[in-house]
């Protein structure tokens, strides 16, 4: 290998540039596990880090990508053979480690996960990190006991990429969905991936100032934080369990200790990013196996990756529905 092409972002003092570049081999970091990217996925993140923010990526020029699915070509670790399907999400790649948006990526051995049987490439992606993330949620939600039979589960943020692939696992694993939606244009698209109701954004912000209300669901994936999250756990069900994924509308959290020692309900942190690994390969392969969504490619919008400059800015103004595939090899 000798040189190779990626996304590069450059910050200036009248905000940032990026184009695709041709580098040489020695620009990719010196970790031990060469992939050859065949698709990557957009995320917020991606935006972020490809519009200069300093809180996602702290150096510039900077290759961003946080998702990456490919075929490894040289593991120094001896840990993966050449030619072996592979997953990379999460822990630092495409934040301060050069990312996804580019033919080749190298990385530690540990962040690496084999592609499951009952996946291929370009279905990984449409998962990427958001599936992964809502997977996690409800993988870790069972374990502290939800079961469908206790009711129904609210998801916020229900068009986002995560939101629409945690309505989709919840609706494959048996569970009734309430979909939290802003945007009437996406009920049907939510209902269609298995919601079976449709909310407005103002029935999970309760400002009655009462520290318990009644019951709404059995349990909750939240995308938003801040008043919305205080709301479902308020309202969850006893011995529910309430997923904190996001902060799209705060990181502050203002709630009594009510709903924890009266109800009996769990506040379930999700860290995608720095998951165990046994945690990790056990949700992937669920996500493959009794998870795998029928429909997964209906669920995404594929872009070459020539084209993906607009979809910046389309990810962080909200315009996109589901996951945005990025096409690096063309087959």
């Amino acid at each position: 290998m000798t040189d190779y092409r990626a996304w590069v972002v450059h910050a200036t003092e009248n905000g940032t540039t990026r184009s695709i570049e041709t580098r040489p081999a020695s620009a990719l970091p010196d970790h031990p596990v060469r992939i050859q990217v065949h698709y990557s996925g957009l995320n917020y993140k991606d935006g972020l880090s490809a519009s200069g923010h300093r809180g996602v990526t702290r150096k510039y020029p900077h290759v961003p990508g946080i998702d990456a699915s490919g075929v490894v070509m040289e593991d120094n670790t001896g840990t993966y053979a050449p030619g072996t399907p592979v997953i990379c999400t999460s822990y630092d790649l495409g934040m301060n480690t050069h990312g996804a948006f580019s033919e080749y990526i190298q990385v530690p051995a540990e962040w690496v996960v084999p592609l499951p049987d009952g996946l291929n490439l370009k279905e990984a992606m449409v998962l990427g990190s958001a599936g992964y993330t809502a997977g996690l949620a409800l993988w870790k939600m069972e374990r502290f006991g939800q079961t469908p039979e206790m009711g129904p589960i609210a998801v916020t943020g229900a068009s986002g990429g995560v939101g629409t692939l945690a309505v989709a696992l919840l609706h494959l694993d048996g569970y009734h969905v309430i979909a939290a939606n802003g945007s009437p244009q996406h009920a049907k698209f939510l209902r269609g991936l298995g919601a079976t109701e449709i909310r407005g954004r103002e029935a999970f912000d309760d400002t009655s100032g009462k520290p318990l209300t009644r019951p709404e669901w059995a349990g909750a994936i939240d995308n938003v934080g801040g008043n919305t999250l205080a709301t479902l756990l308020k309202s969850c069900g006893r011995n529910g369990n309430v997923a904190s994924i996001g902060l799209v509308a705060s990181a502050e959290l203002h709630t009594t200790v009510f709903p924890f020692i009266l109800n009996g309900v769990n506040l379930l942190g999700i860290d995608s990013a720095e998951t165990p690994r046994a945690w990790r390969e056990d949700v992937w392969e669920r996500l493959a196996t009794d998870w795998k969504i029928s429909n997964l490619l209906e669920l995404s919008t594929l872009v070459d990756w020539e084209d993906l400059d607009p979809w910046f800015d389309r990810i962080l103004a909200g315009d996109t529905r589901g996951r945005v595939v990025v096409r690096v090899k063309v087959p």
